[in-house]
């Protein structure tokens, strides 16, 4: 659990907070049958699709997709971190927060957090009239860089020399070793301290908040290396940051992010209209940063050179972005043409061009491309590895209609019957298409997999829990392995009486937990006094498969070797199936 607050804090913390309340403090909810309904706050529209239930004490749009506890509106309406948020809804419920919750709000996170921000005022000011500044100012110019937009990303100039930052922060009184721990000086071996940033342009690095965590400096003229990150420091991970968040999110509520690679891609795009960039710091992309970007958007874009190096980038982004999609999270590769990045295109095509000029791939097609840059899919044996392939890396998909359209495209590209490949690919049952047409969101439903069925149940009605005991789960344990997260979730349930939402808190920091998300919002198209038949039914087939897994299972085992019990089983199996 993020902040190391006790999960049990959390489900205690939810069930003392009326998310109908708390939102009703930020938007006029007018009642809707059993739910409430408003205006969406994370994207413009007319007529109202933001519904607020209290029964399962969750928010979701059926617009962009927002969707959470109370402590996720929070986080992202107020655009607060997720200790925060906990700590402003235990305050209006007259709870204590655990106190090693309160680690990053620490004496010393405050101070580096203030030494940060007097750099940056101080590079600033450089930039304005330090000794200098005019090739500073040279540069920002030949790249297009308009001081409207260099006041908004907060650009600064660091002058050349060793102590000039030292010695104007020192003078005011600051403790040079906060400086080190702050990532803006460095240690001699002899004694004392020099600069880390020397002659360099200043880019300052926001968290979520706006608060300063650290800075990029990137050399004027010729030098090594041509941009120079703060090192990693109590409040600055690399891994889990962005350049430009915080901008884009000022800059309004954007439906959609773009992950370029560079602080001058992020400031370019911004500068000609798109300003929802942002930019890893020098890494790979992360599963922090994904999770991150889906917290605020259900759409990314990964923009990146169409060279080799860009395409590795894409490919990286690609693995880590499988396991978390799930819902209506939608992943795209944009390759731009040769010789060009962000910055340089965006220029030469505009924005509404920038995509256009070069290739723009769904997940599932890009995938399907690189996988065949190696073989010949024209062939019956190339075909097959790519399948083979192919499946390798579908089944790290946790959502069954994200893996569908996967396996529709592999159908269409391979030319093999969709139906053998979604069996391939762990769905159960076959699609019967004699069947009339179901309304879409009851389609929805009935189409997954009788394991997601009986979970999407379980998430949206956690008493259904009491439909299954010990023994069912350790049938449902032992024979069948895709029952697996239903059993986990049935688990914390049995554990804990908890909400929707307090089951989704618990799985924040879970790869599983963009699927319950799903689950959550999905619409069963089920009125609630059938749930529970509806429950027990998928139980029983479930059930009904695993004893047909364990006698194949156990068929195969010589008589000799089974225990009494085993065989008795078997002759059962026989008797009940005899006419």
């Amino acid at each position: 659990m993020a902040g190391r607050i006790p999960e049990q804090f959390i489900d205690d913390l939810l069930a003392r907070t009326d998310i109908v309340d708390l939102i009703e403090t930020y938007l006029p909810l007018r009642k809707a049958g059993r739910d409430f309904q408003a205006l969406c706050p994370f994207h413009g529209e007319k007529t109202p699709s933001f519904t607020v239930s209290r029964e399962k004490q969750f928010y979701h749009c059926f617009g962009c997709g927002a969707h959470g506890s109370a402590i996720g509106f929070l986080m992202q309406h107020r655009n607060l971190e997720f200790v925060e948020a906990v700590e402003e809804l235990a305050t209006a419920a007259g709870m204590e927060v655990p106190r090693e919750a309160r680690r990053e709000r620490s004496s010393s996170g405050r101070e580096l957090y203030a030494v940060l921000e007097r750099a940056r005022t101080w590079f600033e000011q450089q930039l304005r009239r330090g000794p200098g500044r005019e090739r500073a100012v040279d540069y920002l110019k030949g790249r297009g860089i308009t001081g409207e937009v260099a006041k908004t990303f907060r650009l600064g100039f660091a002058p050349d020399g060793w102590r000039n930052l030292h010695d104007a922060l020192s003078g005011d009184g600051l403790d040079e070793g906060l400086m080190e721990r702050a990532g803006l000086a460095i240690k001699r071996e002899r004694g004392g301290y020099y600069d880390r940033f020397r002659d360099r342009v200043m880019f300052p690095i926001h968290d979520r908040r706006g608060r300063v965590i650290g800075f990029g400096g990137r050399v004027i003229d010729q030098g090594e290396p041509k941009y120079l990150n703060s090192p990693e420091t109590d409040v600055f991970h690399k891994g889990r940051e962005l350049y430009g968040l915080h901008e884009a999110l000022q800059a309004g509520k954007p439906g959609q992010l773009i992950v370029v690679e560079g602080y001058m891609d992020v400031i370019a795009l911004h500068q000609h209209g798109l300003a929802n960039a942002v930019a890893t710091l020098g890494t790979a992309v992360t599963g922090d940063h994904l999770d991150l970007l889906f917290r605020q958007v259900p759409e990314v874009v990964f923009c990146f050179d169409g060279d080799a190096a860009g395409r590795r980038a894409a490919w990286k982004a690609l693995e880590v972005a499988l396991p978390r999609m799930a819902g209506n999270r939608q992943v795209r590769f944009a390759f731009l043409p040769e010789g060009h990045d962000p910055d340089t295109a965006v220029r030469e095509y505009g924005a509404d061009g920038l995509f256009r000029a070069g290739r723009l791939y769904g997940l599932g097609e890009y995938l399907l491309e690189h996988l065949q840059a190696d073989l010949d899919a024209s062939t019956a044996d190339g075909k097959t590895r790519l399948v083979a392939q192919a499946e390798t890396y579908l089944r790290q998909i946790p959502d069954q209609a994200h893996r569908a359209t996967a396996a529709h495209l592999l159908a269409t590209v391979t030319k093999f019957d969709e139906e053998l490949l979604r069996q391939r690919l762990g769905f159960t049952g076959r699609r019967t298409r004699e069947r009339p047409a179901a309304p879409a969101s009851l389609d929805r439903y009935t189409r997954r997999s009788l394991e997601e069925q009986a979970l999407a149940l379980l998430v949206q009605e956690p008493r259904l829990a009491a439909c299954l005991d010990e023994s069912g789960a350790a049938v449902l344990a032992e024979e069948l392995p895709s029952a697996s997260l239903l059993l986990e979730v049935w688990r914390t349930l049995r554990e804990t009486a908890t909400s929707t939402a307090a089951l989704i808190e618990r799985y924040r920091d879970n790869p599983q937990g963009g699927t319950l998300e799903a689950l959550a919002v999905l619409d069963l198209n089920l009125p609630a006094a059938g749930m529970e038949t509806e429950m027990r039914a998928a139980l029983e087939r479930l059930l009904k498969r695993a004893e047909a897994e364990r006698v194949k299972r156990l068929r195969a085992i010589p008589l000799d070797q089974l225990t009494a019990e085993q065989k008795d089983l078997l002759r059962n199996h026989r008797r009940t199936r005899s006419p």
